[in-house]
């Protein structure tokens, strides 16, 4: 049969231009919400006073206190000890709601001694209930001129000021108190008494009523009914219309699976035949499998911080009869334990789409200069890493000076590094998309078929470097409701928004050229996808912000938006059997068993989506709502989400492209010492983070929840909560799941990819003689 008389395939046809279109109106209409809340927290920022005077017009601090203040508290790591405003580390306090209960004790004490002669332990109930309703409307009153930029403070309010300075002098200087800060991290008292200006004004904002409103710049929060801080109608309004919305995204989708039979990953009725073969690597992509050495040592070094992290909570008086804390202190552990997490996992989608794009060409078709570049890139990353890991430790350990924003810990949550390694980073990854476009562009990819592919590919990965300079937009003093702001643009939209739809061209790309989907199908799943989670996703990353110093319009509008995150994630169950059936290599024509190449990639694969569901849909729907989220932020239910999440999703995918790359450039011959460690590490890595999160994170942050809904948010994350025994018990139960989740997980994955990086390059050897 001639060319001209071969029928049709579904893959000749094109889709219809609706699904293109469809993402773009979604994307339109996402940005266009969220850059409108963007806007409006310039706006809508708790103000910063030019001047803080007591109720005889003295000075008790200034804007540029506060501003200095928030400097100290980044200069010092302390977002990755405690928190503001439910936002940072769980080791330490929430700053604000620790100020605001103080304010609202030493306000309570001056009325109680003003109207009764007593203090407030001594009077009976309907005493002390008059009291704490009269410190609820003398702090809940603002005092803020907006003309002069004065903030005038009542005397009892003075008076906790100056007390909260000799308070948090304290603070840092017995470290089994803190979480396991350094002894004596702050004792120059101007840098003291800015500190405590800071969190004054934190906790001010937290109370007082915003104009024109009935609650407090941060919607009430932290919850503490001694100060009148309680949960808002608005937050259960919201919460319950998302309600009604998941119902109707999951209703509407459900019935779209039903109608079309041909949305899903797996393509069936047709056999396997995989157009990539392991054993066939070229040489750029063997120069490749170098990354994933530092990926998997960076992994061990993230779990290994870790267990130093929750040692911190479990015993923080002593490291097994060794003092941690006065060589690697919490906050410094705390912060390399995420920022080794980005970077394994970014390093890995970095290596296996250079890999992936290679093998989008022809055989005989690979760039010269492309292995001589792969090591400039390397090079490239081990100097940011490595640099901006140390960079972190200098500037904690104070010993970078004034440039410690700059060289050392800028000091926000997830966005540690220095502003200069942000810079280079952006310098890299840039490198890396002009590499991907050069290698892998459309016209340049050998299957014409798979050139709409390559289209969605490039797009998803542009993404990437474009999507993270927002982290460059804010300084050490920008106001921290607009900074936060910036900050979840990262977290949100660069990590779980732009990082999702670039794995998911991946994993696409990747089932294509194994054969086990066909061009169109998917085609429709990244559309699919790109649709689904920026409907929900764009404007949702505003459900961060209920509480940072954003309005009701913020909450309204995120509330209902984020609710719809869950939808696509739900509908990972429809393709569970699927997924099951392809490890097995069934073929639905013939009915035999074929041989799939990479079971393995397959089982992490199915571990993605297992917890992209319990970590990314449960646990995240379930801090969604903001009637939720109000009690919850901050709690350690926070990080069994970022656990479930972060491991379980983005985690997973990199070791499951990086387990596909190991494959594909080892030998048949080599590959069975290689797998038996990856089949090792698939069990390890599971049961460990399960174990994590059934024996400690989950029952920990119930409890801790529990707590904040009897006696208030700041006694939830204060220091005598972590110390009861039952606190720590709970955390000693982790353990188990750490120990396997280290040594039968992290450390097998080392072992693999160095045999994988060695009988590539004693391969190459015995190419060249």
């Amino acid at each position: 049969m001639n060319e001209a008389a071969q029928p049709l395939t579904e893959d000749d046809t094109e889709l219809s231009p609706w699904w293109l279109r469809t993402v773009a109106l979604v994307m339109v209409i996402g940005f266009a919400g969220l850059l409108a809340v963007t806007l409006l927290a310039y706006r809508n920022a708790p103000p910063i006073p030019t001047q803080v005077v007591d109720a005889q017009g003295g000075v008790l601090f200034s804007g540029d206190d506060i501003g200095d203040g928030q400097a100290v508290f980044l200069k010092y790591g302390l977002m990755d000890n405690g928190s503001i405003w439910g936002h940072g580390a769980y080791l330490g306090p929430d700053y604000s709601a620790e100020a605001l209960h103080r304010l609202g004790e030493d306000t309570a004490a001056a009325i109680a001694g003003t109207q009764y002669g007593k203090p407030v332990a001594a009077l009976d109930a309907r005493q002390q209930a008059a009291v704490h309703a009269e410190t609820a409307v003398t702090l809940k009153a603002n005092r803020y001129d907006a003309q002069s930029g004065v903030l005038r403070l009542i005397e009892p309010e003075a008076v906790a000021y100056r007390r909260q300075v000799a308070y948090w002098t304290d603070y840092f200087r017995d470290s089994t108190k803190n979480g396991g800060l350094k002894p004596n991290l702050i004792t120059d008292p101007a840098e003291l008494h800015q500190f405590t200006a800071f969190v004054t004004w934190a906790a001010w904002a937290s109370v007082a009523t915003r104009p024109g409103t009935d609650a407090s710049y941060t919607n009430n929060f932290p919850y503490d009914p001694s100060v009148g801080n309680v949960a808002t109608g608005s937050a259960l309004l919201w919460s319950a219309l998302s309600l009604l919305v998941l119902l109707a995204g999951i209703a509407t989708v459900l019935l779209a699976f039903g109608k079309f039979d041909y949305l899903g990953w797996i393509s069936r009725g047709h056999h396997v035949h995989p157009q990539l073969l392991p054993g066939q690597s070229s040489r750029g992509q063997r120069a490749l499998v170098k990354f994933f050495v530092v990926v998997a040592l960076l992994f061990l070094m993230q779990t290994l911080v870790g267990g130093g992290v929750a040692h911190f909570r479990a015993d923080p008086g002593s490291f097994y009869g060794f003092q941690l804390e006065n060589i690697f202190p919490s906050n410094l552990l705390r912060t390399w334990h995420l920022q080794t997490a980005i970077f394994w996992i970014a390093t890995a989608y970095v290596a296996a789409a250079l890999f992936l794009g290679r093998s989008l060409r022809a055989p005989d078709d690979e760039p010269r200069w492309l292995a001589g570049w792969v090591h400039v890139l390397f090079a490239a990353f081990v100097v940011v890493i490595g640099g901006s890991l140390l960079g972190v430790w200098a500037g904690i350990e104070q010993k970078l000076g004034n440039l410690w924003f700059w060289l050392g810990d800028q000091g926000w949550e997830y966005l540690e590094l220095g502003r200069v390694w942000q810079y280079l980073l952006v310098v890299g990854l840039l490198v890396w998309f002009a590499i991907l476009w050069v290698l892998a562009r459309p016209r340049a990819v050998a299957n014409v078929a798979a050139r709409p592919l390559a289209k969605m590919f490039m797009f998803a990965a542009v993404a990437i470097p474009v999507f993270y300079v927002p982290a460059l937009f804010f300084g050490a003093k920008t106001n921290y409701t607009v900074v936060d702001t910036w900050r979840f643009w990262i977290i949100h939209l660069w990590v779980e928004g732009f990082f999702e739809f670039f794995a998911t061209t991946i994993v696409a790309l990747t089932f294509y050229q194994l054969g086990l989907t066909r061009r169109n199908v998917a085609l429709r799943v990244i559309y699919l996808d790109a649709i689904l989670y920026f409907l929900g996703g764009l404007i949702g990353t505003g459900h961060h912000w209920y509480f940072t110093g954003h309005t009701n319009f913020n909450m309204s509008l995120s509330a209902l938006f984020s609710v719809l995150e869950v939808v696509p994630l739900t509908l990972l169950t429809l393709d569970a059997w699927d997924f099951v059936r392809t490890t097995r290599g069934d073929c639905d024509v013939c009915g035999k068993a074929v041989a799939v190449p990479h079971k393995w990639t397959f089982y992490f694969l199915m571990a993605v989506g297992f917890w992209n569901f319990v970590g990314a849909g449960m646990f995240g729907f379930f801090l969604n709502l903001p009637i939720v989220s109000y009690y919850e932020v901050g709690t350690q239910i926070t990080p069994t989400h970022g656990h479930a999440a972060l491991m379980g999703v983005f985690g997973m995918l990199a070791v499951a492209l990086m387990v596909f790359c190991l494959r594909q450039a080892s030998s048949d011959a080599r590959w069975p010492g290689i797998e038996k460690y990856v089949r090792v590490a698939f069990w390890g890595t599971n049961i460990g983070l399960m174990l994590m999160i059934l024996m400690s994170l989950f029952p920990s942050g119930v409890m801790q929840l529990w707590d904040v809904l009897k006696h208030g948010y700041w006694h939830a994350r204060s220091a005598e909560y972590v110390a009861m025994p039952r606190s720590h018990l709970v955390e000693w139960l982790r353990l188990p799941g750490d120990l396997i989740f280290i040594g039968f997980g992290a450390i097998p994955l080392v072992i693999a990819s160095i045999k994988g990086w060695l009988g590539v390059r004693a391969d190459a050897r015995a190419e060249t003689r």
